[in-house]
């Protein structure tokens, strides 16, 4: 059955947990305001609320999240941007009140829309000391959250109006050539971010390695790969793709398997079968454009692209890539005028299961029956 949460604002963003002690937890971003929900396959019950006072963006999880299905001293820290620029660290504990810990404003940040962000990857501390982010604004940043060096930062609010304090952290940037829609981890390395472009452009890129000496080209230094959508770049040349139309994912169990929609066309890249860049496989998504791509962390053969397009309603379509010829499965989760406006798989074990944003509901629901 599929389980509806009303947010009481229109959701923008929702991100589900993929760290194995808080894999029933999603993250869901609205208007003003980031809920964390506890799923059950009968219910979704929120268990944090943090009011950020402006449309949220972008949600990252840290990897120190533990859920109350797991212990009773249980944990939930994200990363949140808003509509305004700012980041936000969002945290609270099972016996504190939520906190919301403001950094990244103003002249020290981004001056663009945040698109997307995520924590270090990798097994050690670090994995919630780095958060990376991406912007409209051509600039990738990992910010250092617990930085060696203090620098004095205003004071973040409680639920309870009391300030607290905390080191603001440092920032590492790189300026890349065009806006960046895209950024991901992995949990196999702490040295390499997965950064893409609207154009048609993906980069492997280690952010530890020495900046180079011409700022203006600093993307290319750090570049390890770079891979190309051959038809997404030809039509950003000519003028004719879908603005912010791309997003990119890396496939969990495979550091060398990545997957993209880009237009109304879904791409594969095996790092591991190089080909100039271009990807091995490629498929029809929607004709109208794709808007979200997922890899599934359970069943990582399996992957899911979405439309925002109301023309068919709130539709996504899960693929199989061992039958890749073959149509994929349609899930219509709303009529229109309804869309999807962002959806992940939750990383629950059993059959997978998708939580979808559409219009001001989280809709969570099963791709499959048991056998």
């Amino acid at each position: 059955m599929d389980v509806r949460h009303n947010h009481g604002t229109d959701i923008f963003v929702v991100r589900a947990c993929h760290h194995d002690d808080g894999a029933d937890l999603v993250a869901v971003g609205g208007t003003h305001s980031v809920q964390v929900l506890l799923a059950t396959p009968t219910s979704a019950q929120v268990i944090a609320n943090f009011h950020v006072g402006c449309r949220i963006t972008a949600i990252a999880w840290s990897s120190i999240s533990t859920s109350p299905s797991q212990t009773d001293e249980w944990t939930v820290e994200i990363a949140a941007a808003g509509s305004d620029y700012g980041l936000y660290l969002l945290t609270k504990h099972y016996n504190q009140d939520e906190v919301v810990f403001s950094f990244g404003g103003g002249l020290s940040g981004h001056h663009g829309k945040v698109n997307d962000m995520t924590f270090c990857g990798g097994q050690s501390e670090d994995s919630s000391r780095y958060v990376a982010t991406v912007s409209d604004d051509k600039m990738f940043i990992v910010w250092d959250l617990n930085p060696t060096l203090t620098i004095r930062s205003p004071a973040s609010i409680d639920s309870e109006s009391n300030p607290t304090t905390r080191a603001q952290p440092t920032a590492y940037v790189i300026n890349f050539p065009h806006a960046l829609t895209t950024v991901c981890s992995h949990p196999s390395t702490s040295k390499e971010f997965l950064v893409a472009d609207a154009r048609g452009s993906i980069f492997l890129t280690d952010w530890r390695s020495d900046p180079d000496a011409n700022e203006q080209a600093s993307w290319r230094n750090a570049s390890i790969v770079e891979l190309v959508e051959p038809r997404a770049m030809a039509d950003a040349v000519c003028g004719r793709s879908v603005k912010w139309s791309s997003s990119v994912a890396w496939r969990r169990d495979s550091v060398d398997i990545i997957g993209a929609t880009y237009g109304s066309r879904f791409a594969l890249w095996d790092l591991s079968k190089l080909q100039g860049g271009k990807p091995n496989l490629t498929g029809s998504s929607f004709p109208e454009g794709g808007h979200r791509f997922r890899w599934c962390p359970t069943y990582p053969e399996y992957f899911a692209v979405s439309t925002n397009n109301p023309s068919k309603g709130a539709l996504i379509n899960v693929h199989n890539t061992a039958y890749l010829p073959t149509e994929p499965t349609a899930f219509v989760v709303g009529k229109r005028p309804l869309y999807v406006r962002d959806f992940d798989f939750l990383a629950t074990k059993g059959i997978p299961r998708i939580a979808a944003a559409v219009g001001r509901e989280v809709v969570i629901f099963f791709i499959g029956v048991e056998s």
